[in-house]
């Protein structure tokens, strides 16, 4: 797998577990306000972190680590994404993803297999503004939606966020987001830092 990024140890990431998080090179979105865009832009790629050596290390942690954080950039649009899981639940940790949730059924045979612990599902803006906030000339929000519905009947932890970007998003547009998920759980609305986005131009001076 394609690996751009490595946090030994976070007491944060993963609720309620000590974790170490793996960042994933690739996204198929191009989302303005993503901080993130040295594991977006392929222009902009290190060199890879050899898996290998990622695995080693965890293995040396196992009696330190509680779990493994998997973030991107977009996981999910990796071929080898499910036998990397695999290899990490062999060495007992506990998996969670962190997905925009372009690719349910990626999700969805994760779920099946018993391979995650907890999911947490970015969920950009209003369907209706999701091109604008993914960057894209054309978005599909069925499967979006369909993912949504995955991880609300799939019984494990899971998370949805959302990143209030102004000027992009209003707090309107939060209150409607919020309708998509059962009252019972929490939207996570992150606060947006302008600095080193992916487009420096619609943030200057913010």
């Amino acid at each position: 797998m394609r690996i751009g990024g490595f946090i030994p140890v976070s007491l944060s990431d993963f609720p309620g577990r000590v974790s170490a998080i793996v960042f994933t090179q690739g996204c198929n979105f191009r989302c303005p306000f993503c901080h993130n865009p040295s594991l977006v832009l392929p222009e902009e790629f290190s060199e890879p972190i050899y898996e290998e050596s990622i695995l080693n290390y965890l293995e040396s942690q196992r009696r330190n680590l509680d779990g493994v954080v998997i973030s991107g950039g977009e996981p999910t649009i990796h071929s080898d994404l499910i036998d990397f899981i695999k290899k990490l639940k062999n060495m007992g940790f506990q998996v969670k993803l962190d997905t925009n949730g372009s690719n349910p059924e990626v999700v969805e045979k994760l779920i099946n297999e018993g391979l995650l612990d907890y999911c947490a599902m970015d969920i950009k803006a209003p369907w209706e503004k999701y091109k604008f906030l993914t960057g894209l000339e054309k978005v599909d929000v069925k499967p979006i939606q369909k993912t949504l519905e995955v991880l609300l009947q799939s019984g494990i932890e899971i998370e949805f966020r959302t990143t209030f970007a102004t000027p992009l998003l209003e707090w309107e547009d939060i209150d409607k987001i919020k309708q998509y998920i059962p009252s019972k759980i929490n939207l996570n609305v992150q606060k947006f830092i302008s600095k080193n986005v992916l487009n420096k131009t619609l943030f200057a001076g913010r």
